[in-house]
């Protein structure tokens, strides 16, 4: 398993594979890495050939100033999938990720075998003051960091993690929760190519544009919704609201997790999709 770089649309694309079989793209959320993976990679790379990558704006990949809109994400996964001489594969999308991966589906159904959807949403709130408070939220996150990686790690985690479970985390910062990743672990993805105010102005304005609902109902592919009961970014309901308007889609909710169960719940959503992908 080796970082490589791709050309795609005009820009390096960051991406790792590991794993053999059939392809499953990896695509992460906001303000992260490829790295945010640390839970599914490996384990996923038994089964499948598994490739994750950063985002535009994001990680290692290219971060060209300029507004972002979810369809030039979604052709980045197409323009990586030509690189890698790809013609189907599965994706997951978690967050951020998964609105990515909504338009990818619509966009590309051919290119798509099947879908999986973690913690996400397919229409931004009309309201668009809530988007520019996330923006100044997450740019004050960026500044806190770059002074106190750590407090601002765990302050940040109370949105992500249940209570218990964090209080575990600070206890054992080394603890190898389910022999995959550690709460240092965790810090160091933080502080590594963090995602600047720019990068986050620029994805901030794919948020705002998002509102695919309707066009779910043109998804004719096998979809699992993957949701975590207590999510405070991406709550069940509107997680649910997806499921409603996917014509062919399974739905599985995590109970008492939040918006990092990817994480916090590894084996139970790893099984999930494993089991999805395989029958």
């Amino acid at each position: 398993m080796t970082e490589q770089f791709a050309e795609v649309n005009g820009i390096k694309i960051s991406y790792e594979m590991a794993g053999e079989g059939e392809p499953l793209f990896l695509v992460h959320g906001f303000g992260v890495s490829k790295e945010v993976w640390i839970a599914q990679f490996q384990p996923l790379a038994k089964h499948f050939k598994v490739i994750r990558f950063d985002n535009r704006g994001a990680g290692k990949s290219d971060r060209p100033n300029e507004p972002y809109v979810m369809e030039m994400f979604a052709d980045d996964i197409r323009g990586l999938m030509d690189h890698l001489n790809i013609e189907k594969a599965n994706v997951i999308g978690w967050s951020l990720g998964g609105m990515i991966a909504q338009h990818f589906a619509i966009k590309y159904q051919n290119r798509l075998n099947k879908l999986i959807l973690i913690n996400t949403m397919a229409q931004w709130p009309s309201d668009k003051s809530g988007l520019e408070m996330y923006k100044n939220s997450q740019i004050e996150g960026y500044h806190d960091k770059m002074k106190d990686p750590v407090s601002t790690f765990y302050n940040r985690a109370k949105m992500g993690f249940t209570r218990n479970f964090l209080k575990e985390m600070k206890a054992d910062p080394k603890k190898k929760f389910f022999g995959l990743w550690s709460a240092e672990d965790l810090i160091e993805q933080a502080k590594a190519n963090p995602s600047t105010p720019q990068d986050i102005t620029n994805q901030v304005n794919a948020l705002g544009h998002m509102d695919v609902l309707e066009q779910l109902k043109s998804i004719k592919n096998e979809v699992l919704v993957i949701c975590a009961e207590k999510d405070r970014q991406m709550p069940k309901a509107v997680n649910v609201k997806i499921h409603e308007n996917l014509p062919n889609s399974k739905l599985f909710v995590i109970e008492g997790a939040g918006h990092d169960s990817p994480k916090e719940r590894a084996p139970e959503i790893n099984q999930h999709i494993i089991d999805f992908l395989k029958n």
